[in-house]
């Protein structure tokens, strides 16, 4: 299932499957949504537990990661329906009535439609169904959850491979980005030096008393704000981090959604680092895509 492949899969996903199993007419509705773990959740008929416990493992084995909705229905057709007296309660109504004749004067008598409606004195059943018609049945409806729930994992990888190929694409424009913010003229040395040259003449124009040590700090502390070396060198790992992640499949959405807050973190800090208005608009492209990709990477598993 699932969690034996290395193909991606969504989290979302729904499958239905129906069948009969002699009087039996079932169907069998799963729905999956996102989510941080693995919650899934039945709706069965009155009575059929028995179902439930092989239906939830094989659920368990092939999912890793999603809310699963799976809602049962039955109908049980051509069963003649009997109609049962409960001549017990009947005869306590019936006793009870004779009594209260004799205390309430002028009250009319009850009538047999008014009395047969009382709860308790008469049900509608179906005939009685055998064991091995039931045990039959409930064999069919969990072979037909298996099915069923195959649909789903096949939908779910389905919605994995599209979801897979826009990340890769997201990639690729943050990779063209980050290429962009390379070759800015803002990141020339003659251009930081010059920005450099300003920003110490400010600072010694605003005080005299810097003496050579503190000047030299601040040319530094300067010069490392000015510099998104480092970030895009951390922009370029974290992508082959991903395209690794995504080449190489499975229950991977965790990591890359980790992955995709170390993506966001950076490229904040380089549009904070911006000190021309180029780098600052490529920047802010950036952080759009990076926005996107991390929508994106939720709904996989």
């Amino acid at each position: 299932m699932a969690n034996s492949s290395a193909k991606l899969s969504s989290m979302t996903g729904f499958a239905r499957g129906q069948g009969v199993s002699g009087a039996y007419a079932w169907s069998w509705e799963i729905k999956s949504v996102n989510a941080k773990g693995l919650d899934v959740r039945f709706r069965l008929p009155p009575g059929w537990d028995a179902v439930e416990g092989p239906v939830r493992k094989a659920a368990t084995d092939a999912l890793l990661r999603g809310t699963v909705y799976a809602n049962l229905t039955i109908e049980r057709k051509g069963v003649q329906p009997t109609v049962k007296i409960n001549e017990a309660v009947l005869t306590a109504v019936i006793a009870a009535l004779d009594r209260l004749d004799d205390k309430v004067v002028g009250a009319n008598r009850p009538t047999l439609d008014g009395i047969l409606s009382l709860k308790g004195v008469m049900e509608i059943v179906e005939d009685d169904e055998s064991e091995g018609d039931r045990r039959a049945a409930e064999s069919a409806i969990i072979a037909g959850f298996f099915t069923t729930l195959a649909e789903l994992v096949v939908m779910r990888r389905a919605e994995g491979a599209t979801l897979g190929k826009l990340l890769m694409t997201r990639l690729d424009e943050i990779a063209a980005l980050a290429a962009r913010a390379e070759a800015a003229p803002g990141r020339k040395a003659e251009a930081i030096k010059a920005r450099l040259a300003e920003q110490v003449a400010a600072l010694l124009s605003a005080s005299q008393r810097f003496d050579s040590d503190r000047l030299h700090q601040e040319a530094i502390l300067l010069a490392t704000k000015a510099d998104i070396r480092e970030e895009l060198d951390r922009l370029a790992s974290h992508g082959e981090q991903v395209r690794k992640l995504l080449s190489d499949g499975g229950a991977v959405g965790r990591k890359l959604d980790f992955l995709a807050q170390e993506l966001n973190r950076e490229s904040n800090t380089l549009t904070a680092k911006a000190n021309d208005l180029d780098l600052s608009n490529i920047g802010l492209e950036l952080k759009g895509v990076v926005e996107q990709f991390r929508e994106q990477v939720q709904n996989l598993e």
